[in-house]
């Protein structure tokens, strides 16, 4: 049995970005708990950081008809009212008290004239809406509540990976939740995490594509640790397809490019020039969205009595209009289209300064990374793998899942999102749910006897991160990683059937004997062929998942749209789609009813329709 080092805490919060730190803060601060923080890469560099655009709640600071009703009716009209409806509400009525909490603990946001935290309009916001600090908010998530964070008396372990977690009972019974097994990812020790409850903020899976702006740390850890322990995961067809990445040159295509760009009046235009998403406009949007150029113009510059411009639509009808677009031939050079937001200098004056001063980052990206001027040329975007609405299935008000002990919040978490994710609404999520989780794993921990998972547990996790060097030879990790990239990328990306889905399901089998095969040479110090060897059977979990789960949802809804089946079908309204592991090891798919929403919330949403 190799050795490893021992970690006793209350409570144990894998990742750090937005949702862990702030479950880490709400945990320490119940008093007199020990809290843990584990984290894959070093504090501060969680793939928050590259959340741009801001964070969604109802402050009402520049439009004063926007209130949490409005909030909780976007959120579900976005999600194709699929959504956990309580999350909802919750989200809605709680993200105004986490921002101006943010703000107290010293995030320097963007005013107003009059001092107030300046919003700006985003995608499927019916109002000004996102509190924001230049395209650099995530950013300033992260730097403040790391800074807060550390003087609450938290342990964090950095550059670590979790590879398991250790229960009562036998592994992936469904039982209590007592710890967690890993190693440092630096030297290759193993760590044995003993804790009351775990907490999972680990973010999402785009690392299973091979577009996508997601950073390395996004290989469906969470997600894998969550099923792998009997946990229920729900909704894993909804994968969100950011409709602005980078396409060019090669060696950035994917990387985000904010839907601040839009919000500041950013327009989608094709190589003829056709500001093409005026020619769809969906049935649920058709009253909010601006009758032409110029009124879309007023509303991104404060008319309130002018409606939106089509590109500030939600994101999975702006990817699928670009996607139409290329494929028709009408895309730009390099297989995408374009996004021109110099084009305002016909409207104010001193017009690069502005963008400069509104989109900083923006402005340094493409110059630095493509050569661009964006305060005079325009650029070429395309969609790109970006969030996945669905996770880990919890209770909307704790963020328990269906295990006991185990909580999750952010993205690794489903409910809130539904079918299509609202820009902006993931960081106030992760604020919010990050909060409660933080919360109520503290209260658990409190609450239970003490627990530990037996040695054969810790045995069999060790063995089978240590298996790899055991098939010294085997194939290499990357060729079988790049190969379900390709895969998910071609057969369950942006649009889907039932043919090329059946097809990935027979790829998935197959890489899955590739991956129980690889093998790396060499030691368990600075070992990155190691590192992805171990990340592998995660991102075949998720994408397993997401393949299931599509190729049941017989319809078009939010970010899933199959070609084969492209409306929306009342038979698939009613219910979430929920994988579980079986006992003898493979995925059991189900259709879980949704609860409908209480009689005051229905009014609610009629009333914002």
């Amino acid at each position: 049995m190799p050795d490893y080092q021992t970690h006793e805490h209350d409570v144990i919060v894998i990742g750090a970005g937005g949702a862990g730190l702030r479950a880490a803060i709400e945990a320490a601060a119940s008093g007199g708990l020990s809290v843990g923080l584990v984290c894959k890469s070093l504090l501060g560099k969680a793939h928050t950081v590259m959340a741009e655009g801001g964070m969604a709640a109802a402050m009402a600071n520049v439009d004063d008809r926007d209130n949490w009703k409005v909030h909780f009716a976007d959120t579900m009209r976005g999600g194709q009212y699929v959504n956990n409806w309580v999350m909802a509400e919750l989200h809605a009525k709680e993200a105004p008290d986490r921002v101006r909490e943010l703000e107290a603990w010293g995030a320097l946001f963007d005013r107003t004239g009059d001092g107030r935290i300046l919003q700006r309009n985003f995608g499927g916001h019916k109002y000004p809406r996102l509190a924001h600090v230049g395209d650099r908010t995530g950013l300033e998530m992260i730097r403040t509540l790391q800074d807060h964070g550390i003087h609450q008396g938290i342990q964090v372990y950095m550059e670590h990976t979790v590879t398991a977690l250790l229960q009562e009972g036998p592994p992936g019974g469904g039982g209590r939740i007592v710890g967690a097994f890993g190693y440092d990812r630096e030297r290759g020790r193993f760590r044995v995490f003993k804790a009351g409850a775990v907490v999972l903020a680990t973010g999402g899976i785009g690392r299973a594509y091979k577009i996508t702006s997601n950073s390395w740390e996004y290989t469906g850890d969470g997600h894998a640790l969550a099923y792998n322990a009997g946990a229920d995961l729900m909704d894993m067809e909804f994968v969100q397809f950011h409709p602005t990445g980078m396409v060019w040159p090669p060696s950035v295509r994917g990387i985000l490019v904010t839907e601040g760009v839009r919000g500041e009046g950013g327009r989608l235009v094709n190589k003829d020039g056709r500001r093409f998403m005026f020619d769809d406009i969906p049935d649920l949007y058709k009253n909010q969205v601006a009758a032409d150029t110029e009124e879309g113009w007023r509303y991104v510059t404060g008319d309130k009595n002018a409606n939106r411009p089509p590109e500030l639509l939600t994101r999975d009808h702006v990817a699928r209009c670009i996607n139409r677009e290329v494929k028709a031939g009408r895309g730009s050079p390099h297989g995408g289209v374009f996004l021109d937001i110099a084009w305002i200098r016909e409207k104010i004056p001193n017009a690069p300064e502005h963008i400069k001063k509104k989109l900083p980052s923006m402005y340094h990206q493409f110059k630095e990374l493509a050569g661009v001027d964006i305060t005079t040329e325009a650029m070429e975007v395309g969609p790109t793998t970006h969030y996945i609405m669905g996770g880990v299935r919890v209770d909307g008000v704790t963020q328990m899942s269906t295990v006991p002990g185990l909580f999750a919040a952010g993205e690794v978490a489903a409910g809130l999102h539904g079918a299509n994710r609202l820009g902006g609404n993931s960081l106030s999520d992760l604020l919010v749910f990050g909060k409660r989780a933080g919360e109520h794993a503290a209260r658990w921990a409190r609450a239970q006897s003490a627990a530990s998972a037996d040695d054969a547990q810790v045995e069999a996790a060790a063995r089978e991160a240590l298996a790899p060097f055991d098939r010294a030879g085997g194939e290499n990790p990357y060729q079988v990683q790049h190969a379900l990239q390709d895969l998910m990328q071609d057969k369950v990306g942006i649009v889907r059937n039932e043919h090329e889905m059946a097809a990935a399901l027979d790829g998935l089998a197959a890489l899955n004997r590739r991956a129980a095969a690889v093998g790396i040479d060499g030691n368990r110090e600075y070992n990155p062929g190691w590192h992805t060897c171990l990340d592998l059977p995660n991102l075949l979990c998720v994408s397993e998942a997401i393949t299931r789960c599509a190729l049941d949802r017989r319809e078009s809804r939010g970010g899933h749209f199959r070609e084969d089946c492209p409306d929306k079908s009342k038979d698939f309204a009613g219910h979430n789609t929920v994988v579980q592991r079986g006992r003898d090891g493979s995925m059991h798919l189900r259709r879980e009813p949704i609860a409908p929403p209480r009689e005051d919330l229905k009014r609610v949403i009629e009333e914002n329709k």
